[in-house]
Parts: C-alpha cells; structure tokens; sequence
C-alpha cells in the first residue's frame, strides 16, 4: 500500500481549509449582491414569482365551511375584481394582516378565502376572533389546491380581474402600505 507523501498531505490540508473558505465567500458575495439590490429598491423579498399571472385561475372544486362548494369556475367568471385569500388559524402572520383584511371588505372588494391545512372548528373560533372579511370561505385541508395554485406558505393574496385572470399575487401578510402602493394602483386600473 502506498504511502501518503508530506506534499499530498499538505495539499489535502489546504483543500480541507480553502473549500470552506471559498464556500464563505460565495455566501458572502451573495449577501453583498442582496444588499446592493435593496440599496438601489430592486430587492423584494415578497416578489416570488407566480407561474399564474395573466392565466385564468385553476379548476377545482373545495368544500364550504358554510354553504356550499366554492369552484375554480365560480372565480373564472366573477362579477368584478376581487381577491383570494388562503389563511390559516394557525398562521401568525395571517392574525397580522386581519385588520387590512377587514378594511379592504369595507371598502366593498369581495374576498373570498381559502383556509389552508386548517381544522373547521378552529378556522371559525379564529374568525370569530378577529374578524371575517370573507364573503365565502373554502376549506383546502389537505393543500391540494394550494399546490395547483403554487402557493408558497399563508397568507397569500391573489387580484383576479373581471374575465376570471390572475392579475397580481402578494406573498406576506397584507399591510396597507402594501394596499397602498401596490393593490390600489392596480385596482384603479381595473376600474374597481
């Protein structure tokens, strides 16, 4: 059996000592990267991309937490813009977003929700809690839908427009910043 020589030893101790170097410094560069892109606002971490924009929403058909079923085909012929809402009792976030949620119903937009890989009893004790904006509910228990509809995590919101498109998707709990300066421009253009 050969035997290591010191050179091959020395050289094995620098790759052991260089490749977790050269590791750091791609991390590194790619963090550097990041920040220069929020310096100059082109970084958005909530701007994860949607294979949906500008394609009508996906078929499916999901139970009612009261009444009856609520249908892709119902959101692929809306009477006008509205939004679509997947949330969950569990989800901090989406208890963040509940007072936006419930403004944006004020104003008159339909919401309708999709409550995600959550149980009836605690989605409605979570709606009771804090609120329901909701003019119809769906329940999505084993998140098939949700796949269908390449959601990330809850709460996620979707604009469909008035011949059933998905015109905008928002990641993140809704804030009214985010109302504000992204939501309502694109609902004035849609004549809402």
């Amino acid at each position: 059996m050969p035997q290591d020589t010191p050179q091959k030893s020395i050289i094995a101790r620098r790759l052991m000592l260089g490749l977790p170097l050269l590791g750091l410094g791609l991390a590194g560069g790619g963090f550097a990267l990041m920040l220069r892109q929020m310096r100059n606002g082109r970084f958005d971490p909530h701007a994860l991309p949607s294979q949906l924009i500008g394609r009508a929403v996906p078929d499916f058909t999901l139970p009612g937490l009261a009444g009856g079923p609520m249908t892709g085909n119902q959101l692929q012929h809306p009477a006008g813009p509205m939004l679509v809402n997947f949330f969950a009792s569990w989800c901090v976030p989406c208890l963040e977003e509940a007072p936006t949620m419930a403004a944006l119903a004020k104003t008159g937009l339909p919401i309708w929700g999709i409550a995600y890989k959550d149980n009836p009893a605690d989605t409605r004790r979570f709606l009771a809690q804090n609120g329901n904006p909701y003019a119809r509910i769906a329940l999505d228990q084993p998140g098939r839908v949700a796949i269908d509809w390449g959601l990330y995590g809850v709460p996620e919101t979707y604009l469909i427009d008035a011949q059933g498109i998905v015109r905008w998707r928002y990641a993140g709990p809704l804030t009214s910043a985010v109302v504000a300066g992204e939501l309502q421009p694109l609902l004035a253009k849609a004549g809402a």
